[in-house]
């Protein structure tokens, strides 16, 4: 960096009212333009008068920079930026990803790490815990690139604003944990930079993080929702305040009971929009027909997308859910030549392998069509020939790799080479694997043929361009539109504004194919269209194949409301093509209203090669043993909404055997176990205390918050509502024991028939609230609890009492099962990449035995018998070995007593654990 370098404080951007914490990210250093004295920067509020220096802050701000025009910035990422562009610095997109990655998603997990140290006072996994994902996520991007600053091997204001974000908690040892190595070296290597150095000093004055302390005090208490979003990590959830006409409206709705359902509407066929009503029309990204999608491909679209279907047809919601396979394009033709089948084959064959693994996963589509059909070659032409007669279709010649030996022009996919950019060998012709840059194929360094290894030459080919240029202003028009209020993630945003802070250029919507949809136009006979530029029409035509009324989802926008779903690379022809395609055509479509896309999901410590055989593809998930339900639920749980995430083995035991089987299995089997034993299978009368109506007021809340998160489709965090429940649920049970005051007095046994109704009722309220994420569980739920079908159907936004007394209740089973070190472990290397074949399909998981009151009582028999035995033992002095093997024989079945009755193990007496 050139020029005298300056420090100042910085704050998170942009205000949120009530909702984020403001504080000072600490110290930025820029590039001062003129070099010279420091730049003046103040504080935007003077606590000596306790006034604002800036009128219209409500809040104290620091830094403030006011500029010549008058106009004030108030962000660390603001400032510096402003001083880096007066330097000459250019703008790049990486490093602007960082800058708004620092502002929305380390800002609020910091500023509630720092409010916990400097205000409360707290210490360890308390401070740590809301930036452990952060943190992370830098170890993870310096280490995956390989260098040693985020954008690249020299400093950069990516590098300066999270240096000084962070540098207040890092410079304490304790937040910097030693095995995020690349964070730490990173860390280290800035920090101990003489600049850096002097800008600590300037802003701490030697006292440390406390001295932020007068800042800080000013701040609003961080909150449990910012706290909690930033981190997989299971917290201790604290209660929020309740007001009484909150507690009197929950108890209200409570005894309205299932009064207040509305009557569950048929289901149309087809699905249909209904004017005045909500209609939803649900689109997953087409996965290529030619691939058997891995992990990371189903959390990215298909199973995100089930999730928010499953949850709008519980609101009762119009709701059209469709996908299909992707089949044109020069991937279909590569992968028929390498399996020796035409296209047409390729298709059929692979339509069906993805099919069979979604139907595994419980996806539930409308319908999952393909792009190969006359519908498709209809609406697809037609969209062309309506940009063509309106002018927004150029002809132009460009310059292609033709293999002279196969004599044809090589689509992109047909070549590779070394990488211009980054010296990658093995690069394809449209874009690296390895840097991730797209690249033209006339770029390669060395090309060869993908089909016969020899090098092709330069020759010219005539294609057609969509003019992207000509339709900016309509484009922007309508993001203008839609953009505000609507639930676009903002990765995607990020990247449509990249896309049109560039400038959009003209895109060739034309390939030198054979298997693709025909273009109609005088001379270009022997091309198909691009398979990008007809791929996103697929919709259109699955949804003809669907029902002949197709138009009225697709040319509705004041009607519907397209959610559509996919990982963060199909950003660019959903958001910017498609709608520039559709825009153009002036034929009234229905264009994306909320835009989802997600980050990668990686694959333990690398990414997943179907080659190499690494990773969990669609196709091996079910005959690990493990049930569909379980990939279900820890996919969502560490969805990458916000920055990648990675699929653990370890991870994924430790969520099994504490968040499903210890939290929510244990909970729902408990209630019912308690209704069978105690109560006859009956659910019993319920006498309120205020306690418990507090209790349905916190459950209220909580099921509130789940709704406000899914309609914004954060389906991650909404996951961890309906386990912050069951936590709730256990701690409930466990204050109240019920199997101790069923043997106690009238006033005792009318208490624990309250808890057990109380308990039951939540656990059949989380298993509709489950419905979305694990089908099968949330049925099997509903089955043992014999939940009336009404309230399986509709979820509201109250909390009802479903099961009211005397409602008698099925039989009570477990619902999950531990899983085991050996078995993960053996599953670890399976998939770890080199093995020659896929070892025998193990038998699956056992469903452990149901334990009616009938399989009770005979437990209950043999503990009273072998009890016996064990007395008989020690009277007549027998061999300690023998009375400590029958001993262990009767301990072993009291724990199958308990799990069976529902009741927690209790620690044996005797030596306590040092």
């Amino acid at each position: 960096m050139m020029g005298e370098i300056v420090y100042f404080p910085g704050v998170w951007p942009g205000e949120r009212p009530h909702s984020e914490l403001h504080f000072p990210a600490c110290f930025a250093a820029v590039a001062h333009p003129t070099g010279g004295r420091p730049v003046p920067v103040a504080s935007a509020w003077d606590p000596r008068r306790n006034e604002c220096v800036v009128p219209f802050l409500t809040r104290p701000k620091v830094p403030v920079l006011q500029l010549d025009s008058g106009n004030y910035l108030f962000s660390t990422s603001a400032i510096c930026r402003y001083f880096f562009l007066l330097s000459g610095w250019e703008q790049d997109d990486l490093t602007n990803q960082w800058l708004e990655w620092e502002a929305t998603e380390l800002q609020p997990a910091l500023s509630a790490a720092l409010y916990y140290l400097v205000v409360q006072g707290k210490k360890g996994e308390d401070v740590f815990s809301p930036v452990r994902r952060a943190l992370t996520h830098i170890d993870h991007s310096l280490s995956r690139r390989s260098c040693p600053f985020l954008a690249g091997e020299t400093e950069s204001l990516a590098d300066i604003v999270l240096w000084g974000a962070l540098y207040p908690l890092l410079q304490d040892p304790a937040y910097l944990p030693e095995e995020l190595g690349a964070l730490h070296s990173w860390f280290q290597t800035l920090s101990s930079q003489e600049p850096c150095q002097r800008a600590a000093e300037t802003v701490l004055k030697q006292q440390g993080v406390l001295a932020l302390r007068p800042y800080l005090q000013k701040q609003p208490q961080p909150s449990f929702l910012e706290g909690r979003a930033v981190s997989n990590e299971p917290e201790e959830e604290e209660l929020a305040t309740l007001s009484e006409e909150e507690i009197a409206m929950a108890v209200a709705a409570w005894e309205k009971g299932l009064e207040s359902l509305p009557p569950v509407q048929p289901q149309q066929n087809p699905v249909l929009p209904v004017a005045g009503e909500k209609n939803v029309l649900i689109t997953s990204a087409l996965p290529y027909v030619n691939n058997v999608p891995h992990l990371g491909n189903i959390i990215g679209c298909v199973l995100s997308a089930d999730v928010f279907a499953r949850y709008s047809r519980l609101r009762q919601w119009n709701t059209l859910y469709l996908c299909g396979t992707d089949e044109y394009g020069t991937a279909t033709e590569t992968k028929a030549m390498e399996e020796g089948l035409t296209p047409q084959e390729i298709c059929d064959k692979y339509h069906v392998i993805h099919a069979d693994i979604y139907r595994w996963f419980n996806i539930s589509f409308d319908i999952f069509g393909r792009t190969t059909t006359p519908q498709q070659t209809k609406i697809t032409q037609d969209i062309f020939q309506r940009l063509v007669a309106r002018g927004f279709v150029l002809q132009d010649t460009v310059e292609q790799l033709r293999c002279e030996h196969c004599a044809r022009f090589l689509a992109d996919r047909f070549v590779e080479g070394m990488c211009p950019f980054c010296g990658y060998e093995e690069a394809r012709g449209d874009q690296c694997d390895k840097c991730g840059k797209l690249i033209n194929a006339i770029e390669l360094k060395k090309p060869q043929c993908k089909v016969c290894r020899s090098c092709p030459v330069v020759k010219s080919s005539r294609h057609l361009f969509l003019d992207l240029p000509k339709l900016g202003k309509p484009l922007e028009e309508w993001l203008e539109k839609t953009l505000p209020g609507s639930d676009w993630t903002p990765n995607a945003r990020f990247i449509i504004r990249s896309w049109l802070r560039d400038g959009l250029k003209p895109r060739c919507i034309t390939r030198d194919l054979k298997w693709g949809t025909p273009v109609p136009l005088e001379g270009f006979e022997d091309k198909v269209f691009y398979v990008w530029f007809d791929a996103t029409i697929g919709y259109l035509s699955i949804t003809a194949n669907y029902t002949d009324q197709w138009e009225k989802w697709w040319k509705n926008p004041e009607q519907v409301s397209l959610y559509q779903f996919m990982a963060k690379d199909n950003v660019p022809f959903h958001g910017l093509v498609f709608p520039c395609s559709a825009l153009g055509a002036e034929d009234n479509y229905t264009l994306v209203s909320h835009l989802i896309a997600t980050e990668y999901l990686n694959y333990e410590d690398g990414k997943f090669s179907k080659s190499r055989g690494v990773g969990v593809f669609g196709d091996m998930a079910q005959d690990t043993g493990i049930p569909a339900d379980i990939w279900r639920f820890y996919l969502l749980y560490i969805r990458p909404e916000g920055q990648d995430s990675a699929f653990s083995w370890t991870d994924m035991l430790l969520k099994n055997n504490s968040e499903l089987l210890n939290n929510l299995g244990n909970f729902i089997n408990r209630a019912g176990m308690f209704v069978s034993k105690f109560f006859g299978g009956f659910v019993p009368e319920m006498v309120l205390t205020s306690d418990d109506r507090r209790l349905l007021a916190h459950v209220t809340l909580e099921l509130q918050h789940y709704h406000q998160l899914l309609e914004k489709v954060r389906i991650r965090d909404a996951l961890r509502s309906i386990l912050t429940i069951s936590r709730h649920g256990n701690q409930y049970i466990q204050v109240n024991e019920p199997w101790k005051r069923i043997k106690g007095s009238e006033a005792d046994r009318q208490r624990a028939g309250t808890v057990t109704g109380l308990a039951v009722n939540i656990a059949a309220l989380l298993s509709i609230m489950l419905q979305p994420y694990m089908p099968t569980v949330s049925a099997t739920i509903q089955a043992q609890l014999q939940l009336p079908p009404p309230a399986c159907s509709i979820l509201l936004t109250n909390f009802l009492c479903t099961l009211p007394a005397g409602h008698q209740i099925g039989t009570v089973s477990p619902l999950f099962q531990k899983l085991e070190n050996d078995q993960i472990e053996s599953l670890r290397q399976r998939f770890s990449g080199g093995q020659a074949k896929a070892p025998p399909k193990p038998a699956a998981v056992e469903t452990m035995t149901t334990a009616g009151p009938q399989q009770i009582q005979v437990l209950m028999d043999e503990v009273t018998k072998q009890g016996n035995t064990v007395r008989e033992l020690k009277a007549q002095k027998a061999d300690k070995n023998q009375v400590a093997a029958e001993v262990a024989k009767l301990l072993d079945l009291k724990k199958q007593l308990a799990l069976a009755e529902g009741k927690p193990l209790e620690t044996p007496k005797g030596k306590k654990k040092k």
